[in-house]
């Protein structure tokens, strides 16, 4: 899972080695001692093997110079106020735990090794600056090496990777692709283990909607709710809004670390993002066999954890018959051809006891309405209006409260459809009339007969009309 290094960052690292530090000034000035000179000299700008061995021969003393210790304070810290000093050694710390992995080793044995470090996130809040941006660097390389140093989650380890997270963040909200391609890469950097994806989940605003806001992009439909919820007919291969396959493909290698947390997230992924549909979008309009592999495996991890919740939307979508003509492709990974055979296995298997209530559900619960079978059929609604209103307590009928709570600006045959239902749950169970209207479903009815759209004013028309009915009625 290795990445080349964005070049945004291996452009600036090349140019701050190559700067000349007054070293000797330094030390007279009082920002950095003789000792920190000392080790400096010793192993900058010296072939690998040579800096290898001189730090394999004083681990704790170099462990020191950049985290500070019993001989005093860390080379960061002394020289704190000189800018041109930091930098560099924020580059060459990062040279030295990539050199030699037991120099990091012994950083993480150290009581406080990211102490010099992290108050430099808060350097400044000039994207441009280079100094929160090369901290971030080292500490994601270091924190990185720390979470699979230990089998327990460490304590110094839960303390960095908030902070780092939320400067991360700002990276991916970048305009600028090199800062967001930083982003996402430390991103997966740091996604090595449970305990650094739950806290990473844990700040899913900051840290997970930047993400799929560029998914919902690079889908064509950042600004279209419809797109994602319709079956993407009429959409031309490729993809929108001028995501590049790169960023494309690390964001999504992102998602598919978080999805070992399955079990964890996948309900609330798919209620706050609708990522089933937004995935099944990207799976039509995936480029490259790599994407498609990111994409297929992290469906399989959330519907496998999620069965119960997520297939039903995976059907609804139809995500089955997809999976058909990928498996009918020239795939050659693989992974992916195993993933995509117990996808379709886990699908098949769902699909054969699948009632028409359960595709109702589904459909409801997807978030997105449309004309099938179910709405229409007098029968439908005479055997399950009462379940669609009692079972859950109701959840089928709260969500299509929620459903018409939105404008459907660009899809209004949405709003039509659940007015029908609406209808036809007043209609089949009249004594449950005051639990909907309870759920404010009446007002939202009556609201819509005023609607610019003919067919939602004609089908608020006739719900409302099964209400005045039961009414005189009674």
């Amino acid at each position: 899972m290795s990445l080349d290094p964005p070049t945004y960052l291996s452009s600036l690292q090349n140019n701050i080695r190559a700067r000349p530090i007054p070293w000797e000034g330094a030390v007279r000035a009082g920002n950095i001692t003789d000792d920190h000179l000392k080790k400096i000299k010793a192993v900058d700008k010296v072939r690998k093997e040579q800096r290898r061995q001189t730090i394999e021969g004083d681990l704790s003393g170099y462990a020191e110079l950049l985290a500070g210790g019993t001989q005093g304070k860390s080379v960061l810290d002394s020289a704190s106020r000189r800018t041109d000093i930091v930098q560099y050694i924020l580059v060459l710390a990062s040279d030295l735990i990539q050199d030699v992995p037991s120099l990091a080793d012994s950083l993480v044995s150290h009581p406080e090794p990211y102490k010099p470090f992290l108050p430099f996130l808060q350097h400044s809040t000039n994207a441009e600056d280079p100094i929160p941006l090369l901290t971030s660097t080292f500490l994601t390389a270091l924190v990185s090496h720390s979470l699979v140093a230990s089998s327990k989650p460490a304590p110094r380890d839960n303390q960095a990777l908030p902070q780092l997270y939320t400067y991360l963040s700002t990276l991916t909200k970048s305009q600028d692709s090199g800062l967001q391609d930083i982003g996402v890469q430390g991103f997966s950097e740091l996604l090595r283990t449970s305990r650094a994806r739950e806290l990473f989940w844990a700040q899913r605003q900051e840290t997970l909607d930047p993400l799929i806001e560029t998914l919902r992009t690079a889908a064509g439909a950042k600004d279209n709710a419809s797109t994602l919820g319709s079956s993407a007919r009429g959409v031309e291969p490729g993809l929108a809004g001028g995501v590049g396959l790169q960023l494309l493909y690390r964001v999504l290698l992102v998602l598919w670390q978080l999805a070992f947390e399955g079990s964890l997230i996948g309900d609330e992924l798919q209620e706050n993002y609708e990522i089933i549909q937004l995935y099944t979008h990207l799976l039509r309009l995936s480029p490259k066999e790599k994407t498609t592999r990111l994409l297929i495996a992290t469906l399989y991890n959330l519907c496998s954890s999620n069965r119960t919740t997520l297939l039903p939307i995976a059907v609804f979508v139809r995500l089955p018959a997809l999976l058909v003509n990928l498996t009918g492709r020239h795939l050659t990974d693989p992974d992916l051809l195993e993933d995509l055979n117990a996808l379709s296995s886990m699908l098949e298997e769902y699909t054969k006891t699948q009632t028409t209530f359960d595709e109702y559900a589904a459909e409801v619960q997807s978030g997105h309405l449309r004309w099938s079978p179910p709405h229409k059929n007098p029968t439908f609604w005479k055997e399950n209006a009462r379940r669609i209103v009692e079972d859950s307590n109701g959840a089928l009928a709260k969500k299509l409260v929620e459903i018409l709570s939105k404008s459907w600006d660009n899809d209004k045959q949405v709003l039509a459809i659940a007015c029908n239902d609406v209808g036809n749950l007043v209609k089949e169970v009249p004594e449950r009339r005051g639990q909907l209207e309870r759920l404010g479903l009446k007002t939202r009815v009556m609201e819509l007969m005023a609607d610019k759209d003919e067919s939602v004013r004609w089908e608020s028309l006739h719900a409302v009309g099964e209400w005045l009915r039961y009414t005189f009625e009674g």
